[in-house]
């Protein structure tokens, strides 16, 4: 295979693009992905302060290191579930990289937060994992942006993440999780910062292939309590319809932004509240993390 770009020998092949790159011409694709992103969507102004959610992984880790390369002013957050030595490993991968590179980097955990780590959690709410870790993940990130005056929280969401969201909505036709899906979500009160996601134009396996070339060590094992998810499982389907025709992925989620996406946006959002206890943004009086916390502290 030769570059597209330059001719030589390339090193991996894009067929949804029906391309292939070379390493520097590869990287660099990435990077103009990420470009495209932020630019297509505002999600970043020079003068912003950038906290990214960091899991140790190949995608918030290779988010990082190209919005380091791009000169934003970041800082890593990693969250610490307490799940196992699966949890020991991400934070000493995310560490690392923050020493390496000389950014700062902010460890919160969720066990001093809530009252238990996630195994603890899962055991006492019987509800999926996910549940409780993803409704800990959204409530410390945005606590921590806030506390620490960031203007935008930036994840490490890929195509096939935000694909699979998108599928599992649609399945089951959760109109009011459909607003949300989108690539970069504004402030709508004022304790609730920004959020944005500059990989969304890029693979799984593109992102994997950067942190490869890039020399990112990353954690490479999946969280344990992933097994069985359905998330997992809506990328599955995706996948195989990926490999018997090539962008599926990516015209599944364009189309829903560039077409269906503003017709949901039209419906009645929900009044926002501050949480009686804690001060963040609820549609009730208590928050869930705060009623998660209270189920917590009183079963152990």
């Amino acid at each position: 295979m030769k570059c597209r770009k330059c001719g030589g020998q390339a090193v991996l092949e894009l067929r949804r693009h029906n391309a292939a790159f070379c390493v520097d011409d590869f990287v660099e694709f990435f990077r103009n992905q990420v470009r495209e992103a932020i630019h297509r969507y505002r999600m970043l102004e020079r003068g912003d302060k950038v906290l990214v959610a960091v899991s140790g992984g190949k995608d918030s880790l290779g988010l990082w290191d190209v919005l380091l390369d791009e000169g934003y002013t970041t800082t890593g957050l990693y969250l610490d579930l307490g799940i196992f030595e699966y949890s020991v490993e991400s934070k000493s991968k995310c560490e690392a990289f923050a020493a390496k590179r000389g950014v700062p980097l902010i460890v919160s955990t969720v066990a001093e937060e809530v009252g238990a780590p996630v195994p603890v959690i899962k055991a006492v709410t019987r509800r999926p994992p996910c549940s409780g870790c993803g409704l800990s993940k959204r409530y410390l990130t945005n606590r921590v942006a806030l506390e620490h005056g960031f203007s935008v929280v930036a994840t490490g969401h890929n195509l096939d993440d935000e694909a699979a969201t998108l599928f599992g909505s649609v399945m089951h036709w959760q109109t009011d999780a459909l607003p949300r899906q989108s690539p970069a979500l504004p402030s709508t009160h004022p304790k609730l910062v920004r959020r944005v996601k500059p990989l969304y134009r890029l693979s799984e396996r593109e992102t994997a292939a950067y942190a490869f070339l890039r020399k990112i060590d990353y954690i490479v094992e999946e969280c344990p309590f992933a097994k069985g998810a359905t998330s997992i499982v809506h990328k599955e389907i995706l996948n195989r319809m990926e490999d018997a025709s090539p962008g599926a992925k990516h015209n599944f989620l364009f189309g829903f932004l560039d077409r269906a996406r503003p017709a949901f946006e039209r419906t009645e959002a929900l009044p926002l509240n501050e949480c009686a206890r804690c001060g963040q943004v609820t549609t009730g009086t208590l928050c869930a993390f705060c009623k998660l916390a209270d189920q917590v502290k009183r079963a152990v």
